[in-house]
């Protein structure tokens, strides 16, 4: 059924869902008035003005002719770095290229840049030029790059500041060298002018909560008390964020509680953003609008992305119209939605299987003069294979080698899956070419849908080839990553260790020693005898184990054991 956008003055609610009263309550501050624009959420398309029109694609061509400066600046000076003799180059340029690759996470271009910047007459080193590299690199997951820079740092004489050292921090800590970041900031704690702060802390605090180490949050809190540091907002902020993606909804509650208990500390847009994500990721509707209600009565007004949070929750709940009317409140209150807003909304319809509602969106994005990125191709991608229209697939790869648009290794992923999928094994080789060819490394998942595929069609000589790949990739990876480390043991894991192992465990259990950090990777079936995880912990373990990719969310022999050892109480033995 087609979706269609109500009138919001003629919307009426019942009482029992106070949460959207909000769209139509009289007293909702509004934004000042500004001059009229073609509406973007109108079913029937409607005359546009044309100067308006004209003054759109204006906009639309000078951001794309920002693009391409900002692309070819960036490659170009890229080029430069690799020439011995340019040491003598406009700094403007040098420095705004190296801005852009920072701020794209290019982090192989940024480096390059940054060493031709190092070889220029005019370079002076600062700290402020490390701390935003030393971001990035946490941010790309390159601690072993972000290591080295720091090398770098002291070898010029600079003298690190509280910036640097929270910048290395997040690099370790963000790519699950935790051990490292304690370390880092224990060697802050022993220069006399450059003592852990606040912000150091949240980081760390952040890095913990993606790691799922909840554990180490109060050791941190009370280190923080000992030495006089009081909590921040940001700090109260990232708790709860990192709570709330874990579902662990009762300390996110307590958190918020006691950040409004300490006066100087007070709830803000982050802080409703991060309470309506987790309930409207977790799928509590109910939930999310009553939180929502409840931020209104503390004054706090939504943004853009706290729209775009309750379109992805409506949309993964199956609640189109719903969804339809935040957009339609959007257009009302003038706020403009942007290339995130409509890459959501084409991925709930292409997921939903709406694809005439899903090209509708995509229609109306480029009319509004958005260029699509690599992440609504993708979606588009999922959306027809998903439907079985595979010839689409192909028109929106067209679409994609005429335009000027940057594709990510997600991008290729998801076409070799449709081509995958729909059989045609030759047409999804030459994407994995394209893919090289364009310089996306091809990554776990990359590998394993394309040996899933080989296998299914008989074709074992490439599967093994492509086995042997990614036994290389991973190998390269751990000598580069872990030099530093002891030499794993030259032997191949095998079922009977699996089995070994969770014996063993399971005498620890009985003595009382269960594991009970997993509880918040786990998700237990005691029906089925399946167990979920993670997305980042299941596709890690399948980068390194190809063969159990089969067995996702599949019954195994070994489930009452493992439940019992990671803390599943209603499991006995």
């Amino acid at each position: 059924m087609e979706l269609q956008f109500p009138d919001v003055s003629q919307l009426r609610f019942s009482s029992s869902c106070s949460f959207l009263t909000f769209f139509v309550s009289s007293d909702t501050p509004r934004r000042p008035a500004k001059k009229a624009k073609p509406p973007f959420l109108l079913v029937n398309s409607e005359k546009r003005n044309s100067d308006a029109l004209k003054g759109l694609q204006k906009e639309a061509n000078k951001d794309l002719s920002r693009i391409l400066r900002t692309e070819a600046a960036v490659k170009g000076i890229e080029k430069k770095a690799n020439s011995k003799t340019a040491r003598n180059l406009w700094p403007k340029a040098v420095l705004e290229a190296l801005d852009d690759a920072i701020r794209n996470n290019q982090w192989e271009s940024a480096l390059k840049i940054f060493g031709l910047l190092r070889k220029q007459h005019w370079y002076q080193p600062r700290c402020q030029t490390y701390t935003k590299l030393l971001m990035m690199l946490g941010k790309c997951r390159q601690p072993k790059q972000a290591s080295l820079l720091f090398e770098f740092m002291l070898s010029e004489g600079l003298k690190p500041t509280v910036d640097v050292y929270t910048s290395l921090v997040s690099a370790y800590g963000l790519s699950g060298l935790l051990d490292e970041a304690f370390r880092t900031l224990d060697d802050m704690k022993s220069v006399s002018d450059c003592k852990p702060d606040v912000y150091t802390y949240s980081i760390l605090i952040k890095c913990c909560t993606k790691l799922h180490r909840f554990d180490l949050i109060d050791h941190i809190l009370t280190e923080m008390s000992y030495l006089g540091i009081r909590c921040c907002t940001v700090t109260y902020n990232t708790i709860i964020d990192g709570y709330g993606k874990a579902e662990m909804f009762e300390l996110m509650e307590s958190s918020l509680m006691d950040m409004i208990e300490n006066s100087e500390c007070l709830p803000d847009i982050y802080t409703l953003n991060s309470f309506i994500w987790a309930y409207g990721n977790a799928g509590q509707i109910e939930k999310m609008e009553e939180w929502y209600d409840e931020f209104q009565h503390m004054g706090i007004t939504p943004d853009i992305k706290t729209f775009n949070i309750l379109i992805r929750s409506y949309g993964k709940a199956g609640m189109y119209e719903k969804m339809g009317m935040v957009l339609e409140f959007m257009r009302k209150r003038f706020f403009s939605p942007t290339i995130v807003t409509f890459n959501i909304v084409i991925e709930m319809f292409g997921k939903g299987g709406n694809i005439k509602q899903m090209e509708h969106f995509f229609q109306v994005m480029k009319h509004q003069g958005l260029k699509p990125n690599s992440i609504t191709y993708c979606s588009l991608i999922s959306g027809y294979t998903k439907a079985g229209l595979i010839k689409r697939v192909d028109s929106i790869m067209r679409q994609v080698e005429n335009s000027d648009v940057v594709l990510d290794t997600p991008f290729f992923n998801c076409a070799i899956n449709a081509y995958g999928q729909s059989g045609d094994v030759k047409k999804m080789e030459e994407i994995f070419l394209t893919m090289k060819e364009r310089k996306c490394k091809p990554d776990s998942i990359t590998f394993a849908t394309m040996i899933e595929v080989y296998n299914a069609h008989g074709k074992a000589k490439a599967s093994q080839k492509l086995e042997m790949q990614l036994y290389d990739r991973n190998k390269n990876s751990d000598m580069e990553g872990q030099e530093s480390r002891s030499q794993k043991p030259n032997m191949t894991w095998t079922l009977e260790m699996d089995n070994y192992l969770i014996e063993a465990l399971v005498q620890q259990v009985h003595l009382g020693n269960k594991i009970d950090k997993l509880r918040a990777l786990l998700s237990w079936n005691d029906q089925t005898h399946t167990i979920d995880v993670e997305p980042e912990v299941w596709n890690s373990y399948v980068e390194s184990h190809l063969k159990v990719r089969q067995y996702h969310r599949k019954k195994i022999d070994n489930y009452d054991d493992l439940a019992l050892i990671c803390g599943n109480d209603q499991v006995t033995r």
